[in-house]
């Protein structure tokens, strides 16, 4: 009697958050573990700089920024660019690995140099981690739930940035700005690799069929099915006006990010406030841009891309410009909930749009392109903020880039098409 072989069916993939529910929400979760990395030194780092280390210059304590930057801005890149060849799933799981020495540099860390050395791993950690999560979310959800989806992943990201921010300086006041508070990050390393390697599926069956629903003349390309290299950079960078237009508001919107996590707390210390106020101010920024995420990510999907931009970006500037003219924590606090405010509208939304013009088979690459510059700010932002404040003074520093980031504003205004409603169109 002949042996009846058998079939082994494969997964059903469907698109949509319903369909995909605990792989989305699995991915929240990791992502909060990302960004709560981050949020561990933007209390503690910049006072470490001159408390421990002697550290004097403004330009020498945000050199970690910088470092950072530049680093995670590659990693980006290559995140998107891995993800679409080889899966999303072992990029992620090499972010993970990357973060495994950051806590024990910076706690043991005898010098500046290792801290430094500490955010190079760091930046690899986010640019691949962070960036997969971001691709990964929208591989899962489809069109029409992009700007929701990117909400809720900015969102568990930066409420743990907020959070880690706000705990770190209550146990640096209670402890001392080390080891004590970078215990926890010993902890969101081994969770957030855990989950990655066992738990998180592969996403980019989602993207491939989506791809193939799209019909031929829907391709929004105009090249191949997947593009080189060099032509996704210049449609990301220059050539295309949404995608080179989102690139440059998110390089100055982490510009400022670079600023205020690099800067503020050194700001905060000179007028006089200690250690745990510092700590709730440099939460409250992160905190009220990870909270309204929740609701300016969905108002895209409904509202639009482009005005949110506009509108928050100019609201950016005019937070970052009264925190440079104020003086006193609540005034500092009030500033620091609009420039929350003004980020929440710009950061879901500038990734929803991307997703829009992108095609299926190159959205990593045109992810990561975006993320490339977008996370340069880092570096671009620490250079400029520090420089500034040691020859003119840190008001000044501040407020310079308050116009830049409203300059910023004006230009997406000029040049930006809307893309939700032409998401269908082709990129020339």
């Amino acid at each position: 009697m002949a042996r009846r072989r058998r079939v082994t069916k494969r997964p059903t993939i469907e698109l949509g958050l319903g369909a995909n529910a605990s792989q989305f929400w699995l991915l929240v979760l990791v992502n909060a573990l990302v960004g709560s990395m981050v949020g561990l030194e933007r209390t503690v780092l910049p006072l470490l700089a001159e408390a421990e280390l002697g550290v004097a210059s403004k330009s020498a304590a945000l050199s970690f920024i910088a470092t950072f930057g530049a680093v995670k801005a590659v990693a980006n890149f290559s995140a998107g660019r891995l993800g679409d060849r080889y899966g999303r799933k072992p990029v992620l799981v090499a972010g993970w690995l990357a973060a495994v020495p950051v806590v024990p540099l910076v706690i043991w860390a005898p010098s500046w140099s290792w801290i430094v050395l500490a955010n190079v791993l760091l930046g690899v950690n986010q640019g691949l981690a962070w960036s997969t999560t971001v691709i990964m979310k929208i591989d899962l959800v489809g069109p029409s739930q992009r700007g929701l989806a990117m909400g809720l992943n900015e969102f568990a990201g930066y409420i743990a940035v907020a959070l880690a921010a706000l705990l770190s300086g209550v146990v640096a006041e209670a402890h001392g700005l080390r080891p004590e508070p970078f215990y926890m990050g010993i902890a969101a390393v081994a969770v957030g690799l855990g989950l990655s390697a066992a738990l998180v599926r592969e996403t980019r069956g989602h993207a491939e069929m989506e791809a193939a629903t799209l019909r031929a003349g829907q391709r929004r390309d105009g090249m191949a099915a997947i593009p080189t290299t060099g032509q996704v950079f210049r449609l990301g960078s220059w050539r295309h006006p949404a995608l080179s237009s989102a690139s440059q508001a998110g390089l100055v919107n982490n510009l400022n990010d670079g600023l205020a996590w690099g800067l503020f707390p050194l700001f905060y210390a000179a007028g006089g406030l200690d250690v745990a106020s510092i700590g709730v101010l440099a939460s409250t920024y992160p905190a009220t841009w990870g909270i309204l995420q929740l609701w300016t990510g969905a108002l895209s999907d409904r509202w639009g891309r482009k005005w949110l931009i506009v509108g928050g970006m100019l609201l950016q500037g005019l937070a970052l410009a009264g925190i440079a003219m104020a003086r006193g924590f609540w005034p500092w606090l009030g500033a620091s909930v609009l420039l929350g405010t003004g980020t929440a509208m710009v950061y879901p939304t500038l990734l929803a749009s991307v997703g829009d013009v992108a095609h299926p088979t190159w959205r990593g690459s045109a992810v990561g392109v975006y993320r490339l510059w977008r996370d340069s700010g880092y570096a671009v932002g620490a250079l400029v903020a520090g420089g500034l404040a040691d020859a003119f003074g840190m008001p000044v520093a501040i407020g310079a880039v308050a116009s830049l980031t409203a300059l910023s504003g004006v230009l997406v205004a000029w040049r930006m098409p809307e893309t939700l409603t032409t998401r269908d169109a082709p990129v020339r």
